[in-house]
């Protein structure tokens, strides 16, 4: 079948039906509100639904409208994001729900041009929260639906390649029920989420298998075909974690790297790992400085990282350090650290606070 004919006899039908009887009853499908729409648009951006349900939950709960998060202070907005990663989203969350609510009078723009001006919001955000809460006729393409259309029109091209972008987004445009759009986006997205696997899909299941070339052809292991590998850099991190009068050192990571805007005990990272008598060595210790216990190695896996870090527990006379400030340890639950960190204060907590 050509390609024209393949879009003409797209089955919409069969794939908004199919997904009026099988979509997952989430919050934010209850509603066109645009605040929402955004909000859940951006925590979903790299994480699973399972994960970041709670997330949105507990961003509504706190700041009902745009206002009340434009008020927030930013490290309120962090510790309530904390654990989800790619906090540059929190960040640009904040800032783009000031500007809505300052310069906008509280009103997202109801235009997909408008929609992308807004920091954090790419063509994709833009195509969700423009279809969903506004009807405008353009496809979100997201990992999943990139997945599905490469399948489903049998495309061999790398989909790394920007040219292979291009003519997938096109499909998805050619084959969008503009006159129900909101819901055609979310059906696609629902299909690769849910059905449409990665590894080992559901195609019995699946409202597109009749026409699919990937079904017809089994080709679903091989599509989508993938070029580039991600380079992925080894990091070491060595913490100091001072205490003293049950007081800590804590300071706040600046931009440039991972973690911005996050909280640390004093840091050390090295290019290589190394043993717990090289970290001594290089920790320039004081010489009332007491050393407790080194911890366990802790690894955390980001997109292009992974960092591997101990933590080395001292009872410290005295602190030093102008970028420093002195934390009472029963405190450290209401400052944002990275997700690294709280799984050291989770599992070394309550010693440490009955051995100060």
């Amino acid at each position: 079948m050509k390609l024209e004919d393949e879009i003409s006899s797209f089955p919409n039908s069969e794939l908004l039906n199919w997904y009026k009887s099988v979509k997952r009853d989430l919050p934010w499908r209850e509603t066109k509100n645009p605040y929402k729409i955004w909000m859940s648009e951006i925590i979903l951006q790299q994480t699973r639904v399972n994960q970041g349900l709670p997330y949105y939950e507990r961003f509504i709960a706190a700041f009902p409208k745009v206002e009340d998060l434009s008020n927030a202070k930013e490290d309120e907005v962090l510790k309530l994001w904390e654990g989800l990663g790619y906090y540059s989203r929190a960040r640009n969350l904040h800032f783009t729900a000031k500007l809505v609510a300052n310069e906008f009078g509280g009103i997202f723009p109801n235009t997909y041009k408008g929609l992308l001006e807004l920091k954090g919001v790419g063509p994709y955000t833009a195509a969700a929260i423009g279809s969903i809460s506004f009807g405008l006729p353009v496809a979100a393409v997201d990992g999943n639906v990139y997945r599905v259309l490469s399948r489903y029109f049998g495309i061999m091209g790398s989909i790394d390649e920007t040219a292979t972008k291009k003519k997938i987004t096109e499909l998805a445009n050619k084959i969008l029920a503009k006159k129900d759009a909101g819901n055609h986006n979310q059906a696609m997205m629902e299909l690769g989420a849910t059905v449409c696997s990665p590894i080992s899909p559901n195609c019995e299941e699946c409202p597109l298998n009749v026409s699919c070339n990937a079904f017809e052809q089994n080709l679903q292991t091989q599509l989508p075909v993938r070029s580039k590998k991600t380079k992925v850099r080894d990091r070491f991190f060595y913490y100091s974690v001072l205490l003293s009068n049950n007081e800590v050192l804590v300071s706040r990571r600046g931009s440039g790297d991972i973690w911005q805007g996050l909280y640390e005990f004093p840091l050390l990272e090295t290019a290589s790992r190394l043993k717990d008598s090289e970290i001594i060595e290089q920790l320039s210790l004081k010489t009332n400085d007491v050393i407790m216990n080194v911890s366990q190695e802790f690894k955390h896996i980001l997109s292009h990282q992974r960092i591997f870090a101990k933590f080395v527990l001292l009872k410290s006379g005295s602190f030093e350090g102008s970028n420093f400030m002195k934390v009472k340890v029963e405190k450290l639950k209401e400052f944002a650290f990275p997700r690294l960190i709280n799984r050291y204060l989770e599992k070394q907590r309550l010693g440490i606070v009955e051995e100060v």
